[in-house]
Parts: structure tokens; sequence; C-alpha cells
């Protein structure tokens, strides 16, 4: 292990916070407590993980469950890429997002109903 201080241990503690996230969102989406689950999956080794289809702790290779190592760190390195733009950009202009209005019913003339 490296000991780090200051702002690099923040950023060391945002990163394992930001890998903890997509194994919290498929639990939640599973109905169930992301934490616990997240908890959980902590304490296991190797390819032991959340199956979420079937609500069970399991070996996720050996059933079947395995997500590309390269589009899983593809996606790391995008992100980190993406925060590091931010952390050392003066300012960022985007646009303000517009809340879009559901789309409601609308007349359909000429439709031989008699109009």
């Amino acid at each position: 292990t490296v000991e780090v201080n200051g702002e690099e241990a923040v950023g060391i503690r945002i990163l394992k916070k930001s890998l903890e996230e997509p194994i919290r969102a498929i639990a939640e989406n599973a109905g169930k407590d992301g934490s616990v689950v997240v908890e959980e999956v902590k304490k296991m080794v190797g390819g032991e993980g959340y199956n979420a289809l079937l609500d069970r702790y399991e070996d996720l290779v050996a059933a079947g469950i395995v997500d590309p190592t390269k589009v899983t760190r593809f996606a790391l390195q995008n992100a980190a890429s993406i925060a590091a733009m931010f952390l050392t950009t003066e300012c960022v202009i985007t646009d303000i997002p517009k809340k879009e209005e559901p789309a409601g019913g609308h007349e359909h003339g000429g439709m031989g109903m008699g109009y």
C-alpha cells in the first residue's frame, strides 16, 4: 500500500466510492438495499458477487455473468479523464436543462369524424 495525504487521499476515496456505484444501482434496481449488497460483496473474493436476477450471492463467472474487462477499463479511464479535465479547467459552459412538458392530446381533424 502507498501512503497518500491531503487531496490525493480525497481523490482515492472518491474513486473507491465511485467503483461501488454500479453494484449499488444493480441492487437497488432489483429492489434491494444497495448499501447492504455493496458491503456483502466487499467481503467476497475472486469472481463472487451478487446475482440480482436470482437474488443470491454466488460465483458470477460460474453463473455466466461476466463483464468484459476492456469495457470496464475504458469506462473508468474515460470517467477519470473527464474528472481531470474538470479539475484543471477554470470554467465550464453548459446548457441549462429545459423542462419538457409531456405530450398532450391533440385534435385529429380531417380523419373522417365529420369535422
